[in-house]
């Protein structure tokens, strides 16, 4: 049997050995129209991308903003759900056997199809990590077990919150990386705190030896410059969601995926090239 090939190590590893930060954008499966997500995520890597995070459609997503709320709640009214979200990562892996995919959601629709049928079919298709809000360390030692059978790396969201001992509960189980949440709030909070979080980020490095994902109020190239500088990668989602909604609207149908493929990468170029050069001044110094 071939050998697994981790591509989230071998992604933070070549960030790592260019001495840049790793740039992960968050995209909403199925928006604005399910055939855009495929060539978006395309696009994305060539800007820059180093991991994908795709979110899975749900009702009621309680961790995100209204840009992300308003992107879900579209691509659930073109019918789009977990299996279709499976579906583009295979079509993905048709082109792309390198780029790191995954999942973001929540637990609603992993448990309708099954912790086992979800793992099977995400370990098929080149899912690479899942990271869902609602399950708490603590309580899944079983899903995260038959994730790490299937090559999936558990993933976990830390917070300002967050205690002592459930940065240690996540250092213990967690693969991949781990998400800061920067902010206390939803997705697309601003009042980002630079010095707070590279506070925060040491604390949590006493327990964690993962890699160490920044998210949530990065919004433009300031703010992810500044984490570049202190955190081992970047996470941005709502602003990019926002900058494709905004390019494609009004759009007739046949223009607004273009339309929304050519403003978020272009937009996330910018963010990477930002990245890049606040690294290199940090470095030459």
């Amino acid at each position: 049997m071939a050998q697994h090939k981790d591509r989230i190590a071998a992604a933070f590893a070549r960030a790592a050995q260019q001495q840049r930060a790793a740039l992960i954008p968050y995209i909403a499966a199925g928006n604005p129209l399910p055939e855009t997500t495929v060539p978006l995520m395309h696009a994305l890597v060539k800007a820059g991308a180093d991991v994908i995070e795709l979110g899975i459609p749900f009702s009621d997503p309680m961790a995100d903003g209204p840009v992300i709320q308003r992107a879900a709640e579209h691509a659930i009214s073109q019918g789009i759900g977990l299996k279709h979200v499976l579906g583009m990562v295979a079509e993905f892996r048709k082109k792309d056997q390198d780029t790191p995919i995954v999942l973001m959601g929540y637990a609603n629709p992993i448990e309708n199809i099954g912790h086992q049928a979800f793992a099977e079919q995400a370990e098929q298709v080149g899912v690479d990590g899942l990271l869902t809000v609602d399950y708490p360390p603590e309580e899944i030692d079983d899903f995260v077990g038959l994730l790490n059978k299937h090559h999936i790396a558990p993933i976990f969201l830390l917070a300002p919150t967050s205690t002592e001992t459930r940065i240690k509960a996540v250092g213990k189980i967690a693969r991949g990386y781990v998400y800061y949440v920067s902010l206390n709030g939803v997705t697309g909070a601003g009042h980002l705190d630079t010095a707070d979080v590279a506070t925060r980020l040491k604390g949590i490095r006493q327990h964690v030896a993962l890699p160490v994902g920044v998210g949530f109020g990065i919004s433009d190239a300031k703010s992810a410059q500044s984490i570049s500088l202190v955190a081992d990668a970047v996470v941005i989602g709502s602003k990019l969601i926002d900058t494709m909604t905004k390019a494609s609207a009004g759009l007739p149908k046949d223009l607004q995926s273009q339309a929304a493929i050519d403003a978020g990468a272009g937009w996330l170029a910018g963010i990477r090239q930002a990245m890049d050069v606040a690294r290199q001044a940090e470095h030459a110094k």
